[in-house]
């Protein structure tokens, strides 16, 4: 079977707590026994989690020789310029690693999302914008890095689509298991 959860902030992709962590798994989301994540969302982010209990999955979605795609909705602070988006799209270097091209785009207006709790922070003199980069790796926090690499950290970061599947029906804290169809838009 194949799952698509909207794991809210706050939300380890496990389902065991870590010891003195303050951040909640998805145990409570009353998920089919057995299943487990494809790939991670980091607590602090939020959005698509595919989970399964087939074996195999993991490396066919996750492999980046596969050049499997990822789209997330990334809210940074500041407006990117023309510069920072083409340095971003080309590769940036984050922790001694090269990062792949990608594509980037910015997203105006800004996407209609359900609100985060906790929000985010607001500062009256900054501006933000969202962009949508689309991956076909996954370093840790590497969408994250890859902002602060070009002077706009994220503030929120949201996964909206793997390979051609992007659901619109799934709400924090949700999950649904996937029709054939949207399992062959997964593998697109």
């Amino acid at each position: 079977m194949l799952l698509a959860l909207h794991k809210p902030y706050g939300v380890l992709s496990q389902f065991t707590p870590e010891a003195g962590s303050r951040w909640g798994t998805m145990a409570g989301f009353k998920l089919p026994p057995q299943v487990y994540p494809l790939g991670r969302l980091d607590a602090d982010s939020e959005g698509l989690l595919l989970l399964t209990d087939e074996p195999g999955l993991n490396s066919r979605l996750l492999d980046p020789a596969a050049g499997h795609q990822r789209e997330y909705w990334v809210q940074v602070e500041g407006v990117p310029t023309a510069a920072a988006l083409r340095k971003l799209a080309g590769g940036v270097r984050i922790s001694g690693h090269d990062t792949l091209p990608c594509s980037v785009r910015r997203l105006d207006p800004a996407p209609e999302l359900p609100m985060r709790v906790p929000p985010i922070r607001v500062r009256k003199s900054v501006a933000d914008s969202w962009l949508s980069l689309e991956l076909t790796e996954g370093k840790n926090r590497q969408v994250r890095r890859m902002t602060a690499a070009v002077g706009h950290p994220t503030l929120r970061l949201v996964r909206v689509r793997i390979g051609q599947f992007q659901p619109t029906d799934v709400v924090p804290g949700q999950w649904r298991q996937l029709t054939a169809r949207e399992r062959a838009a997964v593998f697109a």
